[in-house]
């Protein structure tokens, strides 16, 4: 009867550790709810979030001011502002092109003036040639024969192109029109060496020809070798093979 009892303290003692020890059986807490009640727990706990989502979502809406309406309201009004603008560039874009035109306009009659203004003064200038002219018309020596050449001037145009003018008077009691030519004699210096032209040259002879009563106005243009630099011109006027008076003048 005494062999019982040292067993069950072995017992005892072995359920107590086992309770202790790290080896113990782990504890498992199951959910007993049936699946259709879970179910409806979570699309309630979806709806409620996206409910606080959408209340959140036009909260936020209405602190920036945009709302559908406001929205709206905002989006008529920049249409309309942007009508107003699109009406003022339209005009200002009317004023541009007429002040554009209009400053056309005045360009062109500008240049206009300008060619105007031109030839007034090369008419005033011949004017003036012509007013000095009818001034040596005045009594005055015209020499044995009574021709005078007057006012000759000779310019060079271009590195080959002399130009030159002149007037012919025939003073006293004019009878009969002069008849005659001229003759042009160029004195230059060409590859450092002194020269002389004679002009007209044999089939330029009609262009020197002179007829005239009281005056003739002579101008016109000779060409001269490339490189030659002109000295002086000589003018001789002819009748008939007859010297009737001469001039020179320098360069």
């Amino acid at each position: 009867m005494s062999k019982p009892k040292p067993v069950f303290k072995s017992l005892q003692r072995k359920l107590w550790l086992r309770r202790w020890s790290i080896s113990a059986p782990r504890m498992t807490i199951k959910n007993h709810l049936p699946w259709p009640l879970r179910a409806v727990f979570i699309a309630i706990v979806v709806g409620l979030g996206g409910a606080m989502a959408m209340w959140a979502y036009d909260l936020g809406r209405s602190f920036t001011g945009f709302k559908p309406g406001a929205t709206t309201a905002q989006l008529a009004e920049v249409q309309e502002q942007l009508k107003q603008i699109t009406t003022e560039r339209d005009k200002f874009e009317t004023t541009v092109n007429a002040a554009e035109s209009q400053l056309n306009i005045e360009r062109s009659l500008q240049s206009q003036l300008a060619r105007q203004i031109k030839m007034l003064e090369s008419e005033n200038t011949k004017l003036k040639e012509d007013l000095a002219f009818f001034e040596s018309l005045l009594p005055t020596d015209t020499g044995a024969q009574g021709i005078t050449i007057r006012r000759l001037k000779a310019e060079m145009l271009e590195p080959t192109q002399l130009r030159y003018r002149l007037l012919l008077m025939q003073g006293g009691k004019v009878a009969h029109d002069f008849a005659g030519n001229y003759q042009l004699i160029v004195t230059l210096v060409q590859d450092g060496k002194s020269a002389m032209m004679t002009f007209p040259k044999p089939d330029e002879a009609d262009k020197f020809k002179l007829s005239f009563r009281h005056y003739q106005r002579i101008e016109g243009v000779l060409t001269i070798p490339a490189g030659a630099v002109p000295k002086s011109i000589q003018i001789k006027v002819l009748e008939k093979g007859t010297l009737r008076a001469q001039q020179s003048s320098n360069l």
